[in-house]
């Protein structure tokens, strides 16, 4: 069963971080445990029901969470800037630091990652990093490397924010969206973050991969999820019609489907 927000604290970097997170099915003991890692702009609620109904499909249970800067969690403080390693700290200190704050043993209960965007490459990065510790990892649009298409959409978005309605609307999401937007906008905007890249790091992955991206995703080519089968043979790939940067939004049926067969499997 689906619960209230929680909260709890962590220490990261020296200062206390407070984490907003939710349980998904919690009581279902020894049901897989699926962790869900939002985008570079998302939070805990901007899931919307998507991880309530693939773990009601899958049976399993759920952990969604808001990363430090998004949601109802510790935002930015007001100096601090993301830097060229900011998916590694989230994947090397952050992820391992709430797990162990929220009671969950990596080590004697494998996870299930699920990553979409920036989220995927903090999932990959973290599946390289601890390859005894996951079940597998499903990553959704994620960034394997930095391409001219990802760079250019995010300058448009850089627009949106500064001329439409879309600070708004990601305050209803964020409690302090400046917070959010800026610190993904402006180190993906970095000329020196082109040439970011976790091509190499990724051969380290010993979990089973579940690979999906739309065919018009706007951030992104299929070289992204491409690259990743070339690197690891236990990789499927998923490649979606009529579908841009988000496919649990624009095909949530078929995603849940080939989710739930790829755990199940």
């Amino acid at each position: 069963m689906s619960a209230a927000v929680e909260f709890v604290e962590i220490d990261w970097a020296g200062r206390p971080v407070r984490i907003e997170h939710q349980w998904l099915n919690r009581d279902k003991a020894g049901a897989p445990l699926i962790v869900f890692l939002h985008e570079g702009l998302g939070s805990l609620s901007m899931w919307r029901d998507f991880p309530q109904r693939l773990c009601a499909a899958a049976g399993c249970r759920g952990l969604v969470y808001s990363r430090p800067g998004y949601g109802s969690s510790t935002p930015r403080a007001a100096a601090e800037a993301w830097d060229l390693d900011f998916m590694h700290r989230q994947a090397q200190q952050v992820l391992p630091a709430f797990l162990q704050a929220v009671g969950v043993d990596a080590a004697t209960d494998p996870l299930w990652l699920l990553g979409h965007s920036d989220g995927g490459s903090i999932a990959l990065l973290y599946a390289a990093s601890f390859p005894q510790q996951l079940s597998g990892a499903i990553v959704l649009a994620p960034h394997i490397l930095v391409e001219d298409l990802s760079v250019s959409s995010i300058a448009k978005t850089r627009t949106a924010y500064l001329t439409t309605d879309l600070r708004q609307r990601l305050a209803r999401h964020h409690d302090d969206p400046d917070s959010a937007f800026w610190g993904w906008n402006d180190i993906w905007l970095r000329p020196d973050f082109k040439h970011w890249s976790i091509e190499e790091e990724i051969a380290a992955i010993a979990c089973p991969l579940l690979a999906v991206q739309g065919l018009d995703d706007e951030y992104g080519t299929l070289e992204q999820i491409r690259g990743i089968a070339r690197r690891l043979a236990q990789t499927r790939l998923l490649e979606l019609p009529d579908c841009g940067h988000s496919p649990h939004r624009d095909q949530p049926e078929r995603l849940i489907t080939a989710i739930t067969a790829f755990i199940q499997r």
